[in-house]
């Protein structure tokens, strides 16, 4: 009877070592392909994410547009701003590469006329920052 129970103990520590491993290396992955955005986004649009939010938040973007990691960012005027990355259009009417992004959060209008998005005072180095953190995400 003792020995049974030492085996389920063992088994059950021996199930619970595997799947904490299996835990560590899903957590190693994600962190792993995050970064691996970051880069990227950092190569394409020259901007720091990690200056992204206060920018946001100066400027009031999440009063229209969710916003994921920036808090208080739940607007619903415009688009969530979420996988921006995956899109093939900005705003459904420019070519989404990262030039375009960085005009557009500048000067929307210069590609759309009846864009709701105001021209918000945004500078381009600001817009940088901005540009890779929404590519980042």
């Amino acid at each position: 009877m003792q020995a049974a129970s030492t085996r389920r103990k063992a088994s059950l520590l021996l199930t619970s070592i595997v799947v904490a491993m299996s835990l560590v290396m899903v957590g190693a992955n994600v962190l792993k392909e995050r970064q691996q955005r970051r880069s990227v986004a950092m190569a394409m649009t020259q901007g720091d994410p990690s200056q992204a939010p206060p920018i946001f938040r100066k400027y009031g973007c999440g009063g229209c547009h969710v916003i994921p990691g920036v808090a208080g960012a739940d607007g619903k005027v415009g688009g969530p701003l979420v996988d921006l990355r995956e899109r093939v259009y900005l705003a459904g009417v420019v070519e989404n590469t990262s030039e375009n992004l960085v005009s557009w959060i500048v000067s929307p209008q210069r590609f759309s006329q009846h864009s709701a998005m105001p021209a918000t005072g945004i500078t381009e180095p600001e817009a940088r920052h901005l540009a890779a953190y929404l590519y980042a995400q």
